[in-house]
């Protein structure tokens, strides 16, 4: 089934039923006030979700259903951990400075915990100054359920309630010193925008179970121009069971934690023929290309300016909608 949540009532707003094609949707107020009200009652309430789903779907008697006023799935959440599980993008950012990746990187996931406290909507602007480096980043996210302390990664892949695409923000130029003080990110990671609506794994023909992936292309468009279209599946070193498995390793994750794929990337043969100018799959950030262009000693593109807009969606196998469209725009500060 197909949620999203609307941008009325409280700071979490309102859960609705979305249709398979998106097209309307059915308040379920008397079901579930919100989605983080559905997770925690996930095996009472899911059952009579899909029944809506189910009548919405067949009977086509919801109310015309606008992106535009949707939050993010979780406007909040509580926690947001964003992995780093396509090893071709941490390559590339070694390369470009002349480094090796460790050993350990190959086996153990890269992971980040971002502020969770509030998300910016999937049309919302992106507030920020130029000067810091406005950088999109297009990912695949899943929403779980109570995932135990020291889970396997089969254990915390049954826990995958709902999968949704994110544009994870980054500001590039605050990031080389947050990282020298060696404690993380934090003001190089400002307010994630996710996708309109968020989508049970069993709705979506492409989704691998038991490597816990997402085998279809993610396209991202900058300013109107298609950038990227790799695969979310392939070359994905560590599936979503892992990624949640190594969250919590040391702790038990709560009912609606988030877990983010990192910038999704593909292994492609040359370097300029990884842009889709070129007949590549391009790339799903402007760090990744910067990083080709600072390989090859060209001038390197901006990072993202007041004004720019970027658009991020899957579509599946017959070309429909699958979470609907993030698109944001940059409003310099």
């Amino acid at each position: 089934m197909k949620l999203a949540t609307l941008k009325q009532g409280g700071p979490d707003g309102s859960l609705v039923v979305v249709s398979r094609d998106l097209s309307q949707y059915r308040k379920v107020g008397d079901i579930a006030p919100t989605l983080q009200a559905a997770l925690d009652d996930w095996e009472v309430v899911s059952p009579k979700l899909q029944a809506v789903y189910q009548d919405l779907n067949d009977n086509r008697t919801g109310l015309p259903f606008d992106q535009t006023q949707c939050h993010s799935p979780l406007p909040r959440a509580y926690q947001w951990a964003d992995g780093s599980a396509y090893l071709n993008h941490v390559e590339l950012v070694r390369k470009a400075r002349n480094s090796e990746v460790p050993e350990s990187f190959y086996d153990d996931p890269l992971m980040y915990q971002g502020g969770s406290d509030g998300f910016i909507g999937p049309r919302d602007d992106i507030v920020a100054s130029e000067a810091w480096g406005i950088d999109m980043e297009a990912e695949v996210a899943v929403i779980t359920g109570k995932v135990s302390l020291g889970s396997t990664s089969k254990q915390a892949a049954e826990q995958i309630r709902l999968v949704m695409l994110v544009n994870d923000v980054s500001l590039r130029n605050l990031i080389p010193s947050e990282l020298a003080k060696g404690f993380g990110f934090f003001q190089s990671k400002p307010a994630s925008a996710f996708s309109p609506v968020a989508v049970t794994p069993d709705e979506i023909t492409a989704w691998d179970n038991q490597a816990a992936k997402l085998y279809l292309p993610i396209q991202v468009h900058l300013n109107g121009e298609l950038f990227g279209r790799p695969n979310a599946g392939e070359d994905m070193t560590f599936g979503f069971g892992q990624l949640i498995a190594r969250a919590a390793k040391t702790r038990h994750l709560a009912v609606g934690t988030i877990i983010g794929s990192g910038t999704v990337s593909n292994k492609q043969d040359s370097l300029w023929g990884s842009s889709v100018e070129h007949g590549g799959v391009g790339y799903c950030c402007l760090a990744e290309l910067r990083m080709y262009e600072a390989i090859e000693g060209k001038q390197q593109t901006p990072f993202m300016q007041d004004g720019d807009v970027v658009r991020i969606e899957m579509f599946d196998e017959t070309g429909e909608s699958i979470f609907g469209t993030i698109e944001n725009t940059v409003k310099a500060i």
